[in-house]
Order: C-alpha cells, then structure tokens, then sequence
C-alpha cells in the first residue's frame, strides 16, 4: 500500500483512496460551511494519496440535497478553498503535498434531485417501471424526462464545472457515472428515443460529450470516472429481510447497466467492460470502481451487518458483497489494462481492512483502495496503516449507517457514532430519537 501509483502524467505516493461522499452539511447557496471544511481537513490529513472530492452539482436543479456543493464557473473561489483546506492540512502533517492527487467529483442527481428541501424534484433520463413506482412518479408524466435539448445544454455545464475545477487548482474531475444519478441512469437508456438513448453508443453519448468537451477546454487537468459497473433489481425499503421489487413482468429487463437482460439478478460485464475500453481510449486516466444505487441497493455499495433506517436487513452475509466487489474489480482489471482502478467496499472488514486492501493490490486485483464511510469515522487509517502498521480499532467505522440517516433526515453528515464533533453536536439527540439502540450500541 505504500508503493506509488502512476496516473496519467502524475505519480500518487500510495495506494489509499479517500472515496467521493456525497456532503449534506454545505451551506444552501452551494458554497463549503465550516462544519465541511472540518471533514476535509481530517481527509487532508489522512495520508490518502488520492483525494476524491465529494458530488459537486454542476447545476443547482441537480442537487441531491439542498446543502449540496455545487461546482459552477461562479463557484471557482470556493472550490479553491476546498482545495487548498485539504492540501494545506497535508503539508502540515506530512511536510509535503508531493504525491497528493486531488480531484471533483462532478455530478447531476437526475431521478433523485432535491435542490430545495426532502422533496424530491426528479429529472430523469427515462420512465423506469419499478423505480417510478419506488420513487412516485407518474409512469406518464414526461415533464420530467430530460429532453435532448437539456442534456445539451448540460454538457456545458459539466465543461464549464470542469475549467472552474483546474482554474482552482484540482488536478483531475470525476466525470460522475454511478449510484443511479444521471449519467448512470443514461447507461441503462435501452428505451430511450433520440441520440442519448437505444443502443450503446446513444446510451454512452451523454459521458462521451462531456469527457471530449472537458478535454478540449481543459488541457492538463485528467479526466476520472466513478462507475458503477453493474446494477441489481431495486430492493424494497423494509424493516426484514431485503428483497428485490417484483419484476418477473419485465423480462427481458431493459433497464439496466452491467445486468444479464434475462436474469437481471445477475452481473453480465461486457458493456461495462466495453465502456471502460472506450473511456481508457478516450484518455480517462483513473477508474473509480461502485456498483448499484445507495437509494435502492445500499447493500451492494456499502455492505453492513444493520439494517439502515431508509434500507433493509442485509439479505446475506456482508462479505459476500465485499468479495463481489473484489472479484468484480479483479475482472475489470484483467479486461482492461492500461488505467489504474480503484476499488470499492471495504470498510465492512474492520479490522481487516488494511490487511486485505495489502493483498489485493499485490495481487494486481485493484491499484488503489478507497475507504468512505471509514473516512468519517476513522480518517488517520491510510496514515497509521503506513507510518506504524497498526490500526486504532476502537476507531473504526461500524457501519451502523448513522452517517446516512442523519443525512437522509436532513442533518448534517458525519460519523455520529466515532466523532464526538457529530456525537456531542446539536444533532446527536435527534438522531438517537430516530436510529434507538442502535446508535447508543455503537459506543465502544
């Protein structure tokens, strides 16, 4: 884990990511708060050399929250501070920020948009039989349907996002592409008229665009994808056992990415594969390995052995999902050489995390390994792991999902089990009202 890593034309000092987290605790005009700029100072600190700043909205209709950053040519000098707060801390921890690779994380939230408070205003990239019915929208309501005239017009604002990002100092963006938002949505477009949907090269025309306008007006800043390469039929919130929605209806399933049209349970790669030749090609320098949708598979994503209070019971082991997504990454790897991919799911392993992320990058199974919700709760494991081989395990996260519940109800986010800047803040007394003894079981 401590070998450096090449990415493009720069070097990462070591084999620890800090993932993407989708923030609720910004301020509601777009820019970083303070309680924000706290957590990347302790990612700054972390000793992770790659840096994956967290979903910024290139639009303000295409928030998944109303505190969500957004990342406009006017946001140029708020980017910068998110910058350089985390570089900063770097330098006066570690003495350098040589080998610190930083980059945005782009986004438009589509079918699960909230720009103005809980409810959801959804933009999206088709009419999804059983997520319209998950989510409540009308199966005939093509108001929300993007047209092809927005997505035009929503390739500049990912440009202009883009040149906005270099200009404060980011040295690469996340063309986003997973967890449902709408460039993954576009993905799995099969019966979407028009240039962006059909067949692959309509349904991949969406990220295409924005990766060639990006690199047409921002030379010298790379390009990274975070993709989820494969999806699952939608579960159904419940306080038992998770199971898949009915969709015997709709065989063959034409609505998904990295799904066997046939039996839609199972993972089929070759478009996934495909697509990830075709963006290695296309000069993307970094691959950010997820799969499925927090909103409606967290199990897939962030494997736990507590039942979220917006999910379900995990429907099996949560190490089975984590050596799914190893397996998974392997795969893509071996399929596609010639760009660095990072992988997902770990930080259910606890103690073991470090341990295993060790042997899958020596295997040559992933190159780098990124943590998020361990981020939260435990934001010096990438430094300890390397410094002195040991691990605080009264730190770890114990992915009780308490970082997702007070987002999901409209509190800021943050480890409300580890951090006491969470546990003994304003919020901590709600939240325990809402998540019960599970919260208070956490105590270590």
């Amino acid at each position: 884990m401590a070998s450096p890593l090449q990415v493009g034309k720069r070097q990462a000092k070591n084999r620890w990511t800090a993932h993407p987290m989708e923030g609720w605790d910004g301020n509601r005009d777009g820019s970083p708060s303070e309680p924000l700029l706290r957590r990347w100072k302790r990612i700054g600190e972390s000793g992770a050399a790659i840096i994956w700043c967290e979903a910024s909205a290139v639009m303000f209709e295409g928030r998944a929250n109303p505190n969500q950053l957004t990342a406009r040519k006017e946001d140029e000098p708020n980017l910068r501070l998110l910058f350089e707060t985390a570089m900063e801390a770097h330098q006066q921890k570690f003495g350098s920020t040589d080998g610190v690779f930083m980059g945005l994380q782009l986004t438009h939230s589509g079918r699960f948009s909230r720009p103005n408070d809980k409810k959801m205003e959804p933009r999206i990239a088709f009419h999804h039989p059983l997520l319209d019915k998950k989510f409540g929208i009308s199966p005939t309501d093509d108001s929300v349907v993007c047209t092809d005239q927005y997505l035009d017009r929503l390739v500049e604002k990912y440009v202009e996002a883009a040149i906005a990002a270099q200009n404060a100092g980011f040295h690469f963006i996340d063309a986003k592409a997973c967890h449902g938002y709408l460039s993954h949505e576009l993905l799995a477009a099969h019966t979407r008229p028009g240039k962006y949907g059909g067949e692959f090269e309509g349904r991949t025309l969406f990220l295409r665009s924005i990766i060639e306008g990006i690199r047409q007006a921002c030379p010298g800043l790379q390009i990274g994808v975070r993709l989820s390469v494969f999806d699952t039929i939608p579960y159904q919130a419940s306080a038992d056992v998770g199971a898949p929605m009915d969709f015997t209806q709709n065989i063959p399933y034409c609505f998904g990415f990295g799904n066997d049209p046939e039996h839609p349970m199972n993972i089929e790669l070759s478009e996934p594969i495909r697509l990830m030749q075709m963006l290695r090609d296309m000069g993307v320098t970094i691959l950010n390995l997820t799969a499925g949708s927090p909103y409606y598979s967290p199990h897939i994503q962030r494997p736990t052995t507590m039942r979220p209070c917006d999910g379900y019971k995990p429907p099996e082991d949560p190490l089975i999902d984590v050596c799914r997504q190893i397996a998974v990454t392997r795969e893509c790897r071996r399929a596609v050489p010639g760009i660095p991919m990072i992988g997902t799911a770990y930080t259910c392993l606890g103690k073991f995390t470090a341990h295993v992320a060790q042997a899958v990058v020596r295997e040559g199974w992933a190159d780098s390994i990124g943590l998020g919700r361990q981020m939260l709760a435990y934001p010096n494991l990438p430094a300890d792991s390397l410094q002195t081989g040991t691990i605080n395990e009264k730190g770890l996260c114990c992915t009780c999902s308490a970082c997702t519940t007070s987002a999901r109800n409209g509190m800021i986010s943050g480890c409300y089990a580890r951090d006491i800047f969470y546990k003994d803040g304003p919020n901590a007394a709600t939240l325990r009202g809402i998540m019960g003894t599970v919260l208070e079981g956490t105590e270590m």
